[in-house]
């Protein structure tokens, strides 16, 4: 691409954006995601960070920043305000505030974070799914909206990333017993119907950061409005956060005692996406989940 257009292009619609002049001064390649080129731009007093991909990803980047601006209205939790986004020299760009992050991850923070998460999910909606699709890493996510949630999981949520292992070649076993499970999983939600929540939707430790403040904040979002333990869950998948973070979610609002049995399903979502995404050992993971999940509903 021309650098100086595309950069000209950034640094135009943070201006129009703020209503202050901006040239970047500085630019620094931020390293650590596998989706997107990052970098942090600065003046003398001002610094933003910047996502770019290419120019078919502009409404990735679009669907961020709805994303974002939706959980900074519930004021539950901090993410960064998006500034701007377009595209320029063959680049889509997505400009976010910079926040800087390196205050401690655990402990205090971690706790505030747990029942910032639970006050975020009582933000409610009368359907499941969102205003626009979006993506999950590159993968798209669907988000039409639905009013019952077991209808929603199945055709838009592991029905659909199930469709694209097959066109990815991944059949078999697979296929098999995953259209059993999606056949037989409402059998898990026996006495529980979740109300729709505004969540993150990728929420695992890498979407997440603490500010030199101490204040929590989250990004990368996959937003929509769905059951709260799809994000509780996925905090559980890669790793998990402090004990401290999920006492302080269920001082706030206890979760069902089901939950432990849908978290697998829950989860599955993400093996299956990162298997179409990655490939690898996802699968042998995904069918593993499958069959814990149908060994469950005997």
């Amino acid at each position: 691409m021309n650098q100086e257009t595309f950069w000209n292009s950034v640094e135009q619609r943070i201006s129009a954006a703020t209503g202050r002049s901006f040239i970047a001064r500085q630019r620094r390649a931020i390293g650590g995601g596998c989706i997107n080129q990052a970098w942090r731009v600065s003046d003398i007093d001002q610094a933003y960070f910047v996502k770019i991909n290419v120019a078919s990803g502009l409404p990735m980047f679009e669907a961020e920043a709805a994303g974002l601006a939706e959980l900074a209205a519930s004021g539950a939790v901090r993410v960064p305000e998006p500034i701007g986004w377009g595209s320029a020299a063959g680049q889509a760009y997505l400009a976010l505030e910079y926040l800087p992050l390196g205050g401690s991850g655990s402990g205090q923070s971690m706790k505030t974070l747990g029942r910032q998460l639970a006050l975020l999910h009582r933000q409610p909606r009368p359907y499941f799914g969102w205003q626009r699709d979006n993506t999950i890493g590159s993968t798209p996510q669907l988000n039409e909206r639905a009013e019952d949630w077991i209808t929603f999981w199945r055709e838009r949520r592991l029905g659909f990333q199930l469709q694209l292992a097959a066109r990815n070649g991944h059949g078999g076993a697979l296929q098999q017993q995953g259209e059993i499970l999606l056949e037989q999983f409402a059998g898990l939600f026996a006495g529980y119907s979740p109300t729709p929540s505004l969540l993150h939707g990728d929420l695992w430790g890498g979407n997440t950061g603490c500010a030199t403040s101490g204040e929590p904040v989250i990004f990368d979002p996959a937003a929509y409005y769905g059951d709260r333990e799809a994000d509780l869950a996925m905090t559980e998948l890669f790793g998990g956060f402090p004990e401290g973070f999920y006492a302080a979610y269920q001082e706030t609002w206890s979760l069902d005692a089901g939950y432990p049995q849908r978290r697998t399903l829950y989860n599955l979502y993400h093996i299956l996406n990162h298997l179409n995404l990655f490939g690898g050992g996802y699968r042998s993971q995904a069918e593993r989940m499958i069959q814990q999940l149908l060994a469950e509903l005997k």
